[in-house]
């Protein structure tokens, strides 16, 4: 019974750690989560859950903190998966891992397996499509047989991770980490099948047609945010370095402060933007970059932000400073200004672009575009 009730916990505490992202291997995941339970994994291997366990509670965790948002997300990216595997059609391209199965949570990757002896024959239809991409090749030893993988790690809509396979490993019969059974995966057709069955009526043209036209908010978010990870500010002011690393800190802070509220959450990542545009008048070029894409409301908090630092500093004009006490949002708005003030540390830990705005979309209740 003992070993049960371990089991469990190393379960529920190993799937929280990749449902927030911190681990990605179930390996990894079990080892960090016994140890942190004060367990020798290593003298007590069947005290360890098996990859479907910790994957069953992940994805409990997923419905918990997601809801229906997370099954209108699946049918998306299904259907994002179905439009870049036509591109990639000359390759064999097949759907795995979650996507396919169903078993997504925030932050999962749309994972394609493709067949093709030349990585720069992939990439090329990548760049076609305007995509950003980066290479990556990977050693792993298992059962001490060492096997050498090319991932393409791909960002548009949804993050994609392409798996390169020689092609004559096409029709290979690859085994699941998880059921240790013949891996799932779907040919063009049988995702087209899989997407008629699960969701009739759907017009599979009209849709993959929406999705190629739809300007996707957070990808405008991410193509902000990334230069400002290359302006250098005045260490007099921002000591933490640059402004990237700046704007993840206030982010983490709002995240803490208000951990529901999307507009303060956004408002607080995205409020520098401008500095990569224009720094003489980062307020205005932020504005105008973003202009349609967020509420009037998060708008308000970085058209002011500075002027909040004036209030502050007692050097705001008096109609200025009526002005913004008069808002309803005057109050969040000097929180947004300690939080901005407070994050100009050296060291902490913050997260990644990818996982500030992942969180913040699973916030979202209405698109805005």
């Amino acid at each position: 019974m003992a070993d049960v009730r371990i089991r469990r916990q190393i379960a529920l505490l190993a799937a929280r750690l990749m449902y927030e992202r911190h681990e990605s291997e179930y390996f990894t995941a079990k080892r960090k989560a016994a140890k942190q339970l004060g367990l020798d994994y290593r003298y007590r291997p069947g005290s360890l859950p098996s990859n479907r366990e910790i994957r069953d509670q992940v994805q409990a965790l997923a419905n918990l903190h997601e809801g229906d948002k997370r099954q209108d997300r699946l049918k998306d990216m299904r259907l994002d998966a179905l439009r870049l595997m036509r591109l990639l059609a000359p390759f064999r391209p097949k759907l795995i891992g979650s996507t396919l199965t169903g078993h997504i949570r925030q932050g999962s990757d749309i994972d394609i397996h493709v067949f093709c002896n030349h990585v720069s024959s992939v990439t090329a239809v990548l760049e076609e499509q305007n995509l950003r991409y980066a290479v990556q090749h990977k050693r792993i030893t298992k059962h001490n047989v060492e096997r050498s993988f090319t991932h393409i790690h791909a960002e548009d809509r949804f993050p994609y991770e392409l798996t390169l396979y020689d092609e004559d490993k096409a029709n290979f019969v690859f085994k699941s980490s998880i059921t240790g059974s013949a891996i799932e995966r779907a040919t063009i057709p049988e995702l087209e099948k899989l997407l008629c069955r699960e969701y009739p009526g759907i017009d599979l043209e009209s849709e993959v047609e929406r999705l190629e036209e739809h300007v996707d908010r957070f990808e405008l978010y991410r193509l902000l945010l990334e230069p400002l990870a290359d302006v250098k500010q005045n260490p007099a002011y921002h000591p933490e370095g640059d402004a990237l690393y700046h704007s993840l800190q206030v982010f983490e802070l709002a995240r803490d402060q208000r951990p529901w509220d999307e507009e303060f959450i956004l408002a607080a990542l995205l409020h520098d933007v401008g500095k990569a545009i224009d720094p003489a008048d980062h307020v205005s070029a932020g504005i105008a970059a973003l202009e349609g894409t967020i509420t009037p409301r998060t708008a308000f908090f970085v058209a002011h932000h500075m002027e909040a630092q004036a209030h502050i500093a007692g050097t705001l004009g008096h109609r200025a400073r009526k002005r913004l006490e008069e808002s309803e949002d005057f109050e969040d708005l000097m929180l947004l200004r300690e939080l901005d003030t407070a994050g100009r540390q050296r060291g902490v830990d913050v997260c990644s672009v990818r996982d500030a705005l992942e969180y913040v979309r699973s916030l979202e209740d209405e698109p805005y575009l």
